[in-house]
């Protein structure tokens, strides 16, 4: 072999090594906890996960975070009647949803922070003007306290009432990824096309940590 074929198969070696070196998505949310072992301060480290909920769906049926057992899925919070985001976000999270459509590894859940007016049959309503069918795109309603200590304590969102800002409500647009293990991987802003284009993307490589 010549030196020149020598320095093709050495490039190409190493562009399929490359290649084969699968890209892995971040953890958002580690804790590190102390504790005394043997008169010895050790620190832990753990990964923050969404913790038990249970809540109802637009068929008013049961859900809870068993039903999220075995799929990645992405999670917001809405309100039906807003005037601002809410109709960006859910036009760019319906890409999501008719890419992944029919995906058993795959779900979506919409949180309604306006739990007076967004009872479930208005969402079943808003639901349908979107063209979703079934429950791999739940759209979830709970009390008013369950719904912003989600929001804000685990998926880190900000939701408020204030009376003052359109709609009555306050929220950030955030679309958040979560893996089998109920821990965040992602983070993007559901009004912005690019995040939306990343997110789906970052959603394949996710997928693909369950195939290795």
């Amino acid at each position: 072999m010549g030196r020149g074929s020598l320095y093709l198969v050495l490039l190409l070696s190493l562009l399929f090594s490359c290649k084969a070196e699968q890209k892995r998505l971040p953890f958002l949310q580690l804790e590190t906890t102390e504790k005394v072992v043997d008169g010895k301060t050790m620190i832990d480290s753990s990964f923050r996960t969404i913790p038990a909920f249970k809540l109802l769906n637009q068929d008013s049926a049961v859900v809870t975070e068993k039903d999220f057992n075995g799929t990645i899925y992405v999670a917001d919070f809405f309100f039906t009647s807003c005037p601002t985001i809410c109709p960006v976000m859910h036009r760019n999270l319906l890409k999501v949803y008719q890419k992944f459509k029919g995906n058993p590894e795959v779900k979506l859940a919409s949180h309604t922070i306006d739990v007076k007016y967004d009872v479930p049959s208005k969402m079943k309503t808003y639901a349908a003007k979107l063209g979703v069918e079934g429950t791999q795109w739940e759209y979830l309603w709970g009390s008013r306290d369950e719904i912003y200590a989600l929001a804000e304590r685990n998926y880190l969102v900000s939701a408020k009432e204030d009376k003052n800002a359109p709609g009555g409500f306050i929220h950030q647009g955030y679309l958040v990824l979560v893996d089998k293990e109920k821990r965040i991987r992602g983070a993007y802003d559901g009004t912005v096309d690019k995040e939306v284009e990343q997110l789906m993307n970052d959603m394949d490589v996710l997928l693909k940590e369950y195939k290795e």
